[in-house]
C-alpha cells in the first residue's frame, strides 16, 4: 500500500489510534481487476467510506469522491475478505504438540495467548471472517476471543463460534486411561433428553453455531461410527433452531452423514467416506459439504508421507474421489480447511487443493467468499464487493482466478474499512 500517512500512523500509535483514523478514511482502490464474489471484473475501481464498500464497477458510471485517497494497484486483484468455513483458534499443528497433550497438559491461558497471535495471521492472510467449530477442550474461551476482537482488543478477524461441541457419552477422547479417573474431554458429552438442556446452555454461554459429532471413532475395532440416533440430532437441530442458530455435524460415515442430513444439520463436516447416494440426498436436502482437505493432507504429512516424491495415501485417494462425487452430485461446496489441524495464517492450503482435487479456481473463489456468507447468514454483511456490505477487502499480487497460490501473495487486508499491511 502506498500510503505514508496511514504507515506512520500505525507505527507511532499503534492498534487502536489507527481504527479510529481509518473509521474517518474515504478510498478508491484501483486494482488491474476485481473479483466481486462472483465474477472476475477488468478496470473496475472499488469506493470505500468508513467501515463500508461504498461503490464498485467502472469509473465512468461512478460519481467518485473527491476528498478521497486513491490507491493504485497495478497488478493486484482485489476480492472480498476470505471466509475460514472450519477453524479452531484454540489448537496449533498435530506435529508440534499432539491434540492429546493440548487439552489435557495446555492451560487455557496458555492456549488463549498463542490463539490471539493465530487471529492476528488469519487476518494478515486474508481471512476477515472465520468459522470456529469449537474450542476442544478450552471451554467458552473461543467466545472470549470473539469478543476481544470484537471490541478492538486485538486484531483478528469477525468469529462465529461453537463453544464446546456437543459429543455422545463415551465416544470422544482424550481416552486410553484408567476408568477411575474423571478425563477432561475436548467437547461435552449428552444423550437423549438431556440434549435439549446442553443445546440451551451452550447457546446461552455464547454459541453462534451447535456443533454435534454425528460419527466417532468408537468403533468395536476403533474404527468409526455413529453416534447419535437420528432422533437424539433432531432433538439438537429443534432446539438450536428455535433460538435461530444452524447446527453443524461433523460427520465422516456415510451413515453418520445420512443420520445428519435427515436430521436437518446446515454442513457436513469432513464426509471422508461419503457416498453418491449420500451426497444425492445432501444436495436433495441442501445440506453443503465443508471437505477439510487440508487437515487429512496434513496428518498424512505428519505421519511420514512425503507429499513431493510419494504417491498418495490410499486415504487421499479416497477423499479425492469423495470430493469428486460431492461435485458431481452438485453439491453446495464450502471452503474449510480445519486449520489448527495445520498452521493458522497457512488458510490458502485448502483452497489449492480444492483446485488440486478437481474444482476450477474461479469457483473456489466463490466458496471462500459469497458461497460461504451465505451458508453462514453472512450475505447481508460480507462475501462480495458490493456497496453497502462491509469493506472487507483482500489485496493479492497477481490473479488467483487463474493461479489459486496467488492469494499467498497478500499486499493488505482491510477489515471493516481498517487497513492491515
Amino acid at each position: 500500500m502506498k500510503n505514508p500517512l496511514a504507515k506512520t500512523i500505525l507505527a507511532a500509535v499503534g492498534f487502536w489510534l489507527a481504527l479510529a483514523v481509518h473509521a474517518q478514511q474515504k478510498y478508491i482502490l484501483e486494482p488491474d481487476r476485481v473479483f466481486d464474489g462472483e465474477q472476475l471484473h477488468s478496470g473496475w475501481v472499488v469506493v470505500v467510506t468508513g467501515d463500508k464498500i461504498t461503490a464498485a464497477g467502472a469509473p465512468s458510471q461512478l460519481n467518485l469522491p473527491p476528498d478521497a485517497t486513491t490507491l493504485k494497484l497495478p497488478g493486484c486483484t482485489l476480492l472480498p475478505g476470505l471466509i475460514e468455513g472450519h477453524s479452531h483458534l484454540l489448537l496449533h499443528p498435530y506435529n508440534e504438540t499432539p491434540w492429546d497433550d493440548q487439552v489435557l497438559k495446555e492451560s487455557d491461558a496458555l492456549r488463549v495467548a498463542r490463539a490471539t497471535v493465530h487471529a492476528e495471521k488469519t487476518l494478515r492472510a486474508g481471512f476477515t471472517t472465520v468459522r470456529d467449530l469449537g474450542s476442544e477442550g478450552a471451554g467458552y474461551a473461543d467466545v472470549g476471543l470473539k469478543q476481544a476482537i470484537n471490541q478492538n482488543i486485538i486484531p483478528g478477524p469477525r468469529m462465529l463460534v461453537a463453544g464446546r461441541a456437543i459429543v455422545a457419552t463415551g465416544s470422544y477422547g482424550p481416552k486410553g486411561f484408567d476408568t477411575d479417573f474423571t478425563v477432561m474431554l475436548g467437547a461435552e458429552q449428552a444423550d437423549g433428553s438431556n440434549l435439549i438442556q446442553v443445546v440451551r446452555d451452550q447457546i446461552g454461554k455464547g454459541a453462534d453455531i451447535v456443533k454435534v459429532y454425528a460419527d466417532y471413532r468408537w468403533g468395536l475395532k476403533g474404527e468409526t461410527q455413529p453416534t447419535f440416533s437420528v432422533e437424539e440430532l433432531k432433538l439438537i437441530v429443534e432446539t438450536a433452531k428455535s433460538s435461530g442458530r444452524p447446527v453443524v455435524a461433523h460427520a465422516s460415515t456415510a451413515e453418520g452423514m445420512r443420520r445428519a442430513v435427515l436430521a436437518g444439520v446446515e454442513t457436513i463436516e469432513h464426509g471422508d467416506d461419503g457416498t453418491p447416494e449420500v451426497f444425492r440426498l445432501m444436495k436433495e436436502k441442501g445440506v453443503a459439504l465443508c471437505p477439510t482437505l487440508a487437515a487429512g493432507a496434513s496428518i498424512a504429512q505428519y505421519r511420514g508421507w512425503k507429499k513431493d516424491s510419494q504417491p498418495e495415501p490410499e486415504r487421499l485417494v479416497q477423499k479425492r474421489q469423495t470430493f469428486q462425487d460431492a461435485l458431481k452430485a452438485g453439491v453446495v461446496i464450502l471452503a474449510g480447511g480445519d486449520v489448527g489441524v495445520f498452521a493458522h495464517g497457512q488458510n490458502a492450503y485448502e483452497l489449492e487443493l480444492m483446485v488440486a482435487y478437481g474444482m476450477n479456481p474461479l469457483d473456489v473463489l466463490r466458496s471462500a467468499t459469497s458461497i460461504n456468507a451465505k451458508a453462514f447468514h453472512l450475505d447481508k454483511e460480507v462475501g462480495k464487493i458490493k456497496e453497502n456490505l462491509k469493506a472487507d477487502i483482500l489485496v493479492v499480487a497477481g490473479d488467483p482466478s487463474k493461479n489459486i497460490s496467488d492469494l499467498r501473495q497478500v499486499k493488505w487486508v482491510m477489515k471493516d474499512g481498517v487497513l492491515y499491511e
